[in-house]
């Protein structure tokens, strides 16, 4: 791969139209075009880790998306001056690699289901556990994808969002550049190949968008498994400053929450630096009372530290990166030091953090309301001449196809709905179509 090819303005879906010449750079208007849709306005009521607020706020997706922005941001502008002191000609558009990255993280959450990461466990276990298994041999029958249903997939559902025509609406879905819709694909590669983890980029339906993306910029097929393609290279940015930021900032909600203690918050992020950095960071912490701003200094040292540490590795694994020989996260490869921190964290986390009676309370609410939501809406499509579903389609958008020819299109429809919800919405809708609440009149 080259920088010449992988750095393309071009705006999917709309390749024929030549538009006027704006003073903001393409990628500069991807950004804006995001933070101004509809769906990323959504993201403010949806789950990160934590129960929406009530009297202490946390982090939602909308927060949490803006924070992963600002660390890309800052990764894509330092590696930007490193390549440009490497290939110093000028010839390559090095400079917009922070603002491609800033608009990818913004994005890359965009596809995520209501109630965090337990909406996209309990959609793929409504089809492998659930009623959703009687619809599999029709599926397979007409050629479609069950796999895209069996291993739902947030990454997968955001490349939709961003690239698919709902009814209505324009060509190209955002109509984005196709550097930046490469920057938010992780898993370059299909469902059937998704392996244990159930991870994957694309689904059936937009699997020819991401052929004309990888064919525009010279995305390589990978060396060890011609079947996937080797990652964009910006997507270990956009993973990069996912990784940073969830990480930490579940450690700051926690204790705001008080499931860990302002003491452990607080030797859980010291335990990123040593000796004279250490000290000096210690004693400029102690210079304010306020426990707040002592962890969200720790916060700001520590992302510091990570974002250069993540910068370097890029930089000195680029050749790699573009040949696609290179395939880990660049947070798996920091100094020793902060990567044992980073684990110590990480391994809290799970003990004290996502497993927390809040954190679970939530995922079991998620199971139930998606398992019937699902099981509902996919009856109504299905038989759309029964009285009660002709009545439950009028509550689906236009915008969403109930007409769909096939099997496999009636269920995107239906997961385009839900996965669009808010958890408020989904919750509401839940209760009136089980009659547990009816409209005020």
């Amino acid at each position: 791969m080259n920088w010449n090819q992988l750095l393309s303005g071009k705006r999917f879906g709309m390749e024929e139209y030549h538009e006027r010449k704006h003073e903001r750079t393409d990628f500069q208007r991807d950004y804006d075009r995001l933070i101004f849709s509809s769906p990323f306005r959504r993201l403010q009521n949806k789950t990160q880790v934590f129960p929406l607020p009530g009297s202490i706020f946390v982090h939602n997706r909308l927060t949490h998306s803006l924070e992963v922005s600002c660390v890309g941001r800052s990764l894509g502008n330092n590696v930007a001056k490193g390549l440009m002191q490497k290939y110093p000609d000028g010839s390559v558009n090095f400079p917009e690699i922070g603002s491609i990255v800033s608009a990818a993280c913004l994005a890359h959450d965009m596809g995520n289901p209501p109630f965090g990461h337990s909406g996209e466990r309990a959609i793929s276990a409504y089809f492998s556990e659930g009623n959703g298994r009687k619809l599999k041999e029709q599926i397979l029958e007409e050629g479609g994808r069950y796999d895209d249903f069996l291993h739902f997939e947030g990454n997968a559902n955001a490349m939709r969002l961003l690239t698919h025509q709902f009814i209505g609406r324009r060509k190209g879905g955002f109509a984005l550049t196709y550097s930046t819709l490469a920057s938010i694909i992780k898993y370059p590669y299909s469902s059937v190949y998704a392996g244990k983890k159930g991870k994957f980029g694309f689904f059936q339906s937009e699997e020819d968008a991401y052929l004309r993306i990888a064919a525009e910029l010279g995305i390589c097929r990978n060396p060890e498994d011609a079947n996937k393609f080797v990652r964009y290279p910006l997507v270990y940015l956009v993973e990069a400053a996912d990784d940073i930021c969830y990480q930490i900032m579940d450690i700051e909600d926690a204790c705001k929450l008080h499931i860990l203690t302002t003491e452990e918050a607080i030797n859980l992020l010291l335990n990123f630096f040593e000796s004279e950095r250490l000290d000096h960071i210690t004693r400029v912490m102690k210079m304010v009372d306020d426990t707040n701003e002592q962890i969200a200094y720790l916060r700001s040292c520590i992302i510091g530290l990570l974002v250069d540490e993540c910068s370097r590795i890029f930089l000195e694994n680029e050749e790699d990166i573009l040949k696609g020989t290179y395939n880990t996260p660049l947070i798996d490869n920091i100094c020793d030091q902060a990567k044992k921190a980073y684990q110590t964290c990480s391994d809290t986390a799970y003990k004290k953090i996502y497993r927390a009676k809040e954190v679970l309370d939530i995922e079991l609410a998620g199971y139930h309301i998606f398992s019937h939501l699902i099981d509902t809406l996919t009856e109504a499509v299905m038989n759309q001449d029964h009285a009660y579903s002709k009545l439950l389609l009028q509550r689906i958008p236009e915008q969403y196809n109930t007409n769909a020819p096939t099997v496999y299109g009636k269920v995107q429809c239906v997961l385009d709905y839900i996965s669009g919800m808010t958890d408020v919405y989904a919750l509401d809708l839940y209760r009136k179509i089980t009659g547990m609440s009816l409209p005020a009149v």
